[in-house]
């Protein structure tokens, strides 16, 4: 029999499933990851050096993950490439049948001996997730000031405690995990601030609560952990500004209408050394884009569009997790599980395969709660002021975005970028590009048809792709010495 090889870019619990699936239909696996164990931000563990590999308390679902992490990673035919990142997809020539070559950077991040390899699987899965969206407030730049999966991630994976005074803001029910984490590791949150009021939380959660089976029990036990450690939960409230000098010493929280706009005389100001701030997530599309996959609008953005298998619109390309919309982990595992079965050519008659479509429909109609009950306000753009930095990397304000949109020559987005330098830093775009794209939309009066990652109002250029924030032919950074040093050969 000959086995089939599937690639898996990123290992958290949409990627460990489709591990654990392709095996399970009798694949070769090479599971790929940038850190050093799988799980992903929801299973994420103290690293290898620590010793130690105890979750904290609040993480869920643990004796079930670490029962298929062992089965995924002791399996013969499943090769582990941790402290691996992906920073190229070579699409098959037109006509030509198969999944994308993949390409390789093997090691430490800042390691100066990373080894450069080529992957030419069967069939690739990307589970590659999403990162924090936070958006822009004067003072959100000052060190101190941290997205909430950054936060999450240090104490989590490091036990280090971002501060000792801290608030959680923005909008989601990432907001309860996020400050969990904090208070276990060690930090006194005052008090956590969701953006969206009674009104639209309602909307979101109180229909069909038959639904919601599964959620109530994680939900209890945050809820629980705010109330043993005495956390307040504030709705209708959001920080619009960060002030300090050097650091972040106190922020400014508002009560919010319900288009986020600022209700007067609301304003209220609290000493503090850390803050966390989260807005949603934005999908990592970077890969998905080079792979040539169609995207689709739902769920308030844009996603892989997949079929009822996980199939995206590319040839032997299938996707799971966050990059198909954001639902979380018991959804991300089910179609996971889908995706790996189906890119090893399992059969699909398969029992399982019931079980499995319930599962991922429940995490899609939970998705669309979260959509409704934790919508991003129309009006948080009057937070802003000419000062307020937009790209951070760059430290492009709001007023040279303004003059970039009004003026003739900036009107193309790819001038506006040269002309700012917005997104042109370390970070590429990825934190900012998704603002960038809906302030320069709304400054031009030239609204992106609710398409968040599309750069509005650009001139196509003839045998290319439509500019996005999250099109990079280059997807992870590379040396110039490792992009000229000799490739291994393929795997």
């Amino acid at each position: 029999m000959i086995r089939r090889h599937v690639a898996i870019v990123g290992a958290g619990p949409a990627g460990l499933a489709a591990a654990h699936a392709a095996l399970g239909a009798g694949a070769d696996v090479t599971l790929i990851d940038a850190e050093e164990q799988p799980g992903g931000q929801y299973h994420r563990t103290l690293p290898d050096a620590c010793g130690a590999a105890r979750p904290e308390t609040s993480q869920h679902d643990w004796p079930a993950f670490e029962r298929r992490r062992r089965q995924v990673l002791d399996h013969p035919h499943c090769a582990w490439w941790p402290q691996t990142v992906v920073w190229a997809l070579e699409r098959p020539a037109v006509g030509e049948p198969g999944a994308p070559r993949v390409h390789l950077l093997h090691g430490p991040a800042d390691g100066t001996g990373r080894e450069r390899r080529v992957l030419a699987p069967d069939s690739l899965v990307l589970a590659t997730g999403a990162h924090d969206r936070v958006l822009p407030f004067p003072g959100w730049e000052l060190p101190g000031v941290y997205t909430g999966g950054a936060a999450q991630a240090l104490a989590k994976g490091e036990r280090i405690v971002v501060g000792d005074r801290v608030v959680v803001a923005g909008t989601g029910p990432f907001l309860l995990p996020v400050t969990a984490s904090l208070v276990e590791a060690g930090s006194r949150v005052l008090e956590v601030l969701e953006a969206n009021g009674p009104a639209a939380l309602a909307r979101g959660w109180s229909r069909r609560p038959w639904e919601l089976t599964g959620k109530t029990g994680e939900f209890a036990a945050y809820a629980g952990t705010l109330a043993r450690h005495r956390v307040p939960y504030r709705v209708g409230r959001t920080v619009i500004e960060a002030r300090g000098e050097g650091r972040v010493e106190e922020i400014v929280s508002a009560r919010l209408r319900p288009d986020w706009s600022v209700v007067p005389g609301s304003r209220r100001t609290t000493p503090v050394d850390a803050l966390c701030v989260t807005h949603g997530f934005s999908p990592q599309l970077e890969l998905a884009l080079a792979a040539g996959c169609a995207l689709r609008q739902v769920y308030g953005g844009e996603f892989v569009d997949v079929d009822d298998r996980q199939r995206t619109s590319r040839p032997a390309v299938f996707a799971a997790g966050e990059i198909t919309g954001v639902a979380g982990a018991p959804a991300a595992r089910a179609e996971g599980a889908l995706a790996g079965w189906f890119a090893a050519g399992g059969d699909t008659g398969a029992a399982a395969l019931a079980v499995l479509r319930r599962r991922r429909d429940r995490g899609r109609a939970f998705a669309g709660r979260l959509a409704s009950a934790h919508p991003i306000g129309t009006a948080w753009p009057g937070w802003l002021r000419p000062e307020t930095v937009i790209c951070r990397c760059e430290e492009t304000d709001f007023a040279s975005l303004c003059r970039s949109a009004a003026e003739d020559a900036g009107h193309g987005a790819r001038a506006a970028k040269l002309e700012t330098r917005a997104g042109l830093g370390p970070c590429q775009g990825r934190i900012c590009g998704p603002t960038l794209t809906e302030l320069t939309s709304r400054l031009r009066g030239t609204p992106a048809a609710g398409h968040l990652h599309h750069v509005p109002e650009e001139i196509p250029v003839e045998g290319q792709p439509p500019a996005s924030c999250h099109r990079r032919p280059i997807a992870q950074p590379i040396r110039l010495g490792e992009l000229a040093a000799p490739t291994e050969p393929d795997a």
